[in-house]
């Protein structure tokens, strides 16, 4: 029993394994890093259902909890919306529009000042190209104005046009009047 044991019993230990050890060293033992991975799940999902709980919270914190998930949602949906109206009613639609193309300067900093805030962004004021597209929606104001007026005479001309004679369109289009003298005569 001699070197030989005591070189094994150097290298492995008294029930130890140096090798494994050693090895360790270099490289993670994937069984306790697998542990070490469900502490941390166990400790986060024990932290998120403590959050959650509603035990001790009142009816007010739950209100507001419920209110604070609303905006990003409503937003979205009132974006599709817009969408959707643009192609049910274009006239509604674009009367509204020329309207918010109207909307002061300082009023559309007040909101995207609010909007910022409200959702923690950062907000970062671009003042001369923004000063710069005011100037230009402002001088766009008669054509805006104008556009609204073409928009409603277009309505009023298909108002009138329903309940026109269907004949009277006949006289005004010359390719129909020529068909009708090929086919009649």
């Amino acid at each position: 029993m001699g070197v030989i044991e005591k070189l094994i019993s150097l290298v492995f230990g008294g029930g130890r394994n140096a090798v494994k050890e050693t090895a360790e060293v270099f490289r993670e033992n994937a069984e306790a890093g697998a542990q070490r991975a469900m502490d941390v799940q166990v400790a986060a999902m024990k932290g998120f259902s403590a959050e959650f709980r509603q035990a001790g919270r009142g009816r007010f914190d739950r209100f507001m909890d419920g209110m604070n998930r609303l905006p990003r949602p409503a937003m979205a949906l009132g974006c599709l919306g817009l969408f959707v109206s643009a192609m049910a009613n274009p006239v509604w639609f674009a009367e509204r529009m020329a309207g918010i193309a109207l909307v002061p300067e300082p009023l559309w900093w007040l909101l995207g000042v609010v909007v910022s805030f409200y959702f923690g962004a950062r907000h970062q004021a671009k003042g001369q190209e923004f000063q710069r597209a005011i100037a230009t929606s402002i001088a766009s104001v008669p054509q805006v104005v104008e556009n609204i007026q073409d928009v409603r005479a277009l309505k009023s001309e298909e108002g009138n046009a329903e309940t026109a004679n269907p004949a009277d369109a006949l006289h005004d289009n010359p390719a129909l009047r020529d068909w009708q003298r090929a086919r009649a005569g």
